[in-house]
């Protein structure tokens, strides 16, 4: 799937895989499912991953639903309004950050992984008890996008630092080819972006 080639908008995506035309995406059999949340759940529902992802075990499920309420409105969303002052809108416009806008994402990002690091981080081990889960799994990805442009979440936060290195040493190789794959992508469209600020010039 090449999304800078638009695939994900093709009528063929459309009808064999998710009429919203997005990625992630998931089809089991007949099934056709959008969102990563619903798909989460659906492997869960049926066995096809294990129970240690979204455990029943000490109200785990609960938790983890807690965890997701709170970081549609919280650190997903400052995650997400930093890459995107930062470095999505620059590159899409191909102009430099506008630095108030980033410097006001950057404040609220510094906010919530303060509240992140003091609501859902322990001295030890991960977010859900003993064993990762889809919620270490989610915080993880949100931690990495503004990671990957430069921004440090980790100073002053040594739950979060230690946290972090933790979920990373557990989801093992995958998670390290697919992060160096966006890294390299990144890097790339950067400096394609720096090419088309300075012919602007």
């Amino acid at each position: 799937m090449i999304l800078k080639c638009s695939e994900h908008l093709t009528g063929e995506y459309r009808d064999k895989v998710t009429r919203f035309k997005k990625v992630p995406a998931l089809t089991d059999h007949n099934l056709q499912l959008s969102e990563s949340v619903a798909m989460f759940r659906h492997l869960i529902r049926e066995n096809i991953i294990p129970e240690h992802w979204y455990p029943r075990k000490n109200f785990g499920r609960s938790r983890i639903d807690e965890f997701l309420e709170w970081r549609q409105r919280n650190l997903g969303l400052a995650s997400t309004d930093y890459f995107q002052q930062k470095w999505l809108v620059p590159y899409l416009q191909k102009r430099q950050p506008n630095e108030s806008a980033v410097n006001v994402a950057e404040k609220q990002l510094n906010h919530t992984l303060n509240e992140f690091e003091q609501l859902f981080l322990h001295s030890k081990g991960f977010m859900i008890g003993d064993n990762i889960s889809y919620a270490d799994l989610l915080a993880i990805c949100e931690i990495d996008q503004p990671k990957y442009i430069g921004f440090n979440p980790f100073i002053h936060r040594p739950k979060l630092d230690r946290w972090y290195k933790t979920v990373r040493d557990e989801l093992g190789t995958y998670y390290k080819e697919v992060t160096h794959e966006f890294d390299n992508k990144l890097r790339t469209a950067e400096k394609s972006h720096k090419e088309a600020i300075s012919l602007k010039q």
